[in-house]
């Protein structure tokens, strides 16, 4: 049922969700808007709470009508926590500002797509969207390839590990956007996920190093499979701009471009590796 849901859901992805509305992130604003207090214990039992809920609608409708109920509750899990929705808007949105020149719009999309880890003050041009295209690698990761990974694993439980990574997902996401660096470090979301994502920023690391120009990037990946210091946003895009080195690094057009084409040839390979590890009875 993995492989079927996961089809299903990545196609109404596409085809119908353009905004928020269908993305867990607005869903759990109500909640968030209500929290005062930071910890990571507190992250932590948001998460848990999230998973035991889901787990039990799981138990709940299991047996019932042939699963049919389930199959559409897992479907409904997956298009709220796979899939970028208003981010993707964001892009679509720079990329019409890029083409005419508007600057001023370019920044103020830009802002919104970098918003986890920023841009460097006082980088160049060609820095500049070099960082870009990290943040959409990363929000490729984050939004696409890494809930896939966790929805994949969890088997049969696959919705539970899947909004047990999305709450946390949103959690940061929201600390980023309304709260300070310090509330954020005291929340201890960075150090959750910085765990969480080991396995998989390797996994599509490694896609990356053999989709694109690899020549440095494999020696690169064997060198990450011992570091457990630098950050994975780091190791995720150290990797692909070393597959991304012969892509255009200058156009602000087809820079963020290079990098969403890359992005999305690794989240087809991640498919079809799934579908053959059902095919040969590897994932139910």
């Amino acid at each position: 049922m993995t492989l079927f849901t996961l089809l299903l859901v990545l196609i109404s992805e596409r085809l119908f969700k353009f905004g928020e509305h269908w993305q867990l992130e607005s869903r759990l604003e109500v909640v968030f808007r209500r929290t005062r207090y930071f910890s990571l214990g507190y992250t932590l039992m948001m998460s848990v709470v999230a998973m035991v809920a889901i787990a039990v609608c799981l138990s709940l409708l299991k047996g019932i009508l042939f699963n049919v109920p389930l199959l559409v509750f897992w479907i409904l899990l997956g298009v709220l926590c796979i899939g970028a929705g208003q981010v993707r808007q964001h892009y679509h949105s720079y990329l019409k500002a890029a083409s005419r020149g508007d600057s001023r719009a370019c920044d103020e999309m830009v802002a919104e797509l970098t918003m986890i880890h920023g841009v460097a003050a006082g980088c160049d041009d060609r820095e500049f969207l070099r960082e870009l295209q990290n943040a959409l690698l990363w929000i490729n990761y984050r939004y696409y390839l890494a809930p896939l990974f966790w929805f994949v694993v969890g088997g049969s439980f696959g919705p539970v590990t899947l909004v047990g990574y999305a709450v946390l997902r949103a959690w940061q996401t929201w600390l980023a956007r309304h709260h300070t660096p310090h509330q954020r470090l005291h929340s201890g979301i960075d150090a959750i996920l910085h765990v969480l994502d080991w396995v998989p920023v390797r996994l599509v690391g490694l896609a990356y190093a053999l989709l694109g120009h690899g020549e440095k990037a494999l020696p690169a990946w064997f060198a990450s499979l011992g570091d457990r210091g630098t950050s994975q946003y780091q190791v995720l895009t150290q990797l692909a701009q070393f597959s991304l080195a012969r892509e255009p690094h200058s156009d602000k057009v087809r820079t963020p471009k290079a990098a969403v084409s890359m992005a999305k040839k690794t989240a087809l390979v991640v498919v079809v590796v799934v579908a053959l590890l059902t095919i040969y009875g590897a994932l139910v």
